[in-house]
């Protein structure tokens, strides 16, 4: 599948971003294919966001690779693994709008990957810090780890939120029978 490659954090769009640079053993890769097995193997964060095909990675005249000679990126970071499917509940339209933001992205689909997007921890945290503002739920980091899809985030956030409700339903109800 791939004869050589090497991964390097770069600066995308004012973001560090994993970047793959790929010699790839047959003229043809998918790179969905090479994104499938890597994320069998890595955890999501891991995950490098864009994949570059080389025929022969450049090198210095040690022999090492030549990191400022690699061409850099697609704009388009993540190769379109899932079909673009509208939110189709509040919670959903909020991340929409979050993920938007903070990927520097103009279309997101609520079943497209957190990570596959360049999404990275620092950016994970900053979401967790939104989606408090927002939609006044505290979510822990690992939930974005754990379900990086807008939809399975969403389903999270949405529980969340339910159990702030009901907490503060039962704390409203315990203070009327301490005033009784």
């Amino acid at each position: 599948m791939v004869q050589t490659a090497v991964v390097v954090v770069r600066e995308v769009e004012s973001e560090r971003q994993l970047i793959a640079y790929v010699i790839p053993k047959t003229d043809t890769m998918p790179t969905r294919e090479l994104r499938s097995f890597l994320k069998a193997k890595l955890p999501n964060y891991m995950l490098p966001a864009a994949f570059v095909m080389l025929d022969q990675l450049p090198l210095t005249a040690n022999g090492k690779v030549d990191q400022k000679a690699l061409p850099p990126p697609d704009l388009i970071l993540a190769q379109d693994t899932n079909p673009m499917i509208a939110p189709t509940t509040s919670v959903e339209a909020a991340l929409v709008e979050l993920w938007t933001q903070l990927l520097g992205r103009t279309q997101v689909g609520i079943h497209d990957n957190f990570f596959e997007l360049g999404g990275h921890s620092l950016l994970a945290t900053q979401l967790i810090s939104r989606i408090r503002d927002r939609l006044q739920v505290e979510l822990p980091l690992r939930n974005v780890f754990e379900t990086p899809t807008i939809a399975e985030l969403a389903k999270t956030v949405e529980s969340l939120s339910q159990e702030t409700v009901d907490e503060k339903k039962l704390e409203l109800h315990r203070r009327e029978e301490i005033e009784l």
